[in-house]
């Protein structure tokens, strides 16, 4: 599967870029090796630093590791406001490695902006991806949906304090304080995205549930089924609860490995035989 960055390493791709410019948008530049590419997008209140316990891959798709404006190495940048402002933003700065077959992933509220970024493609004609990863979220058209919408700040701060936990930092009042800033605009963000009416999305969804998941069940997570084609949506259940992901468990890779193997093979590349 790659190796796992170590956090160190994740510290510096904060600073800079792989050439030695700042980064911004991409974490890391990805690499012109890779058979095709997994673009990650960050829970609410986090940036692309929660994944440093990800592999640099799995099977033949590099993981590439977004970072949107107003956290860690972009605090000083106002926060991009709605999701379809995101997905505006963020496409110029995308558009050049959308050059093999790629994939989205997004958690919870993640999985919203990497949605509208797929829409905003499709809304320019560009290409699309092979598959999306919508990990523990329900459909657009049902939303918006999770407790923290309804959260207080001080709820908020609770949260954000767990959530720094299971990253492998340590709670602190002043970096809670930033956190939260930017966790209430995140909310607020998926507060305001809800599609009246699904349309057909011509490419693969996967929609991955958890069995212990008590922030969004499996049985929610099945109207993503109305936004594809006949024959392009599978829902898998995989062990563990909300923050699971977090530690890149092996049978979450091996799905993400699974379908990115079918997208390359389908696309006549090489890769597809790689695990």
């Amino acid at each position: 599967m790659g190796q796992a960055p170590t956090s160190g390493a994740i510290r510096r791709d904060l600073r800079t870029g792989s050439a030695g410019k700042p980064a911004r948008w991409l974490l890391r530049r990805p690499s012109e090796d890779a058979a095709a590419r997994i673009f990650c997008f960050p829970y609410s209140g986090c940036g692309a630093s929660m994944y440093y316990q990800w592999p640099a891959q799995a099977g033949a798709a590099e993981f590439c590791l977004l970072q949107p404006p107003g956290r860690e190495n972009r605090l000083r940048e106002p926060h991009y406001g709605d999701f379809e402002s995101l997905a505006e933003q963020l496409l110029p700065h995308l558009l050049p490695y959308l050059d093999r077959p790629f994939g989205f992933f997004g958690h919870c509220a993640g999985a919203l902006p990497a949605f509208a970024t797929t829409l905003e493609l499709m809304r320019r004609e560009l290409p699309l991806p092979a598959v999306l990863f919508l990990s523990s979220q329900v459909a657009p058209h049902q939303g918006p949906h999770g407790r923290f919408l309804s959260m207080t700040d001080d709820e908020l701060g609770v949260e954000l304090a767990g959530l720094m936990h299971l990253m492998g930092g340590t709670p602190d009042p002043d970096l809670i304080a930033l956190g939260l800033g930017v966790l209430r605009a995140d909310v607020e963000a998926n507060k305001r995205y809800r599609l009246s009416e699904s349309v057909t999305v011509p490419c693969r969804l996967t929609a991955i549930g958890w069995q212990d998941d008590r922030e969004i069940t499996v049985e929610q997570m099945a109207g993503w089924a109305d936004w594809a084609a006949p024959g392009n949506f599978r829902q898998v259940v995989l062990p563990g609860e909300h923050y699971t992901f977090l530690s890149a468990p092996p049978a979450l890779l091996d799905e993400l490995a699974l379908d990115m193997a079918q997208a390359l093979a389908e696309a006549g590349r090489p890769g597809s035989d790689r695990s």
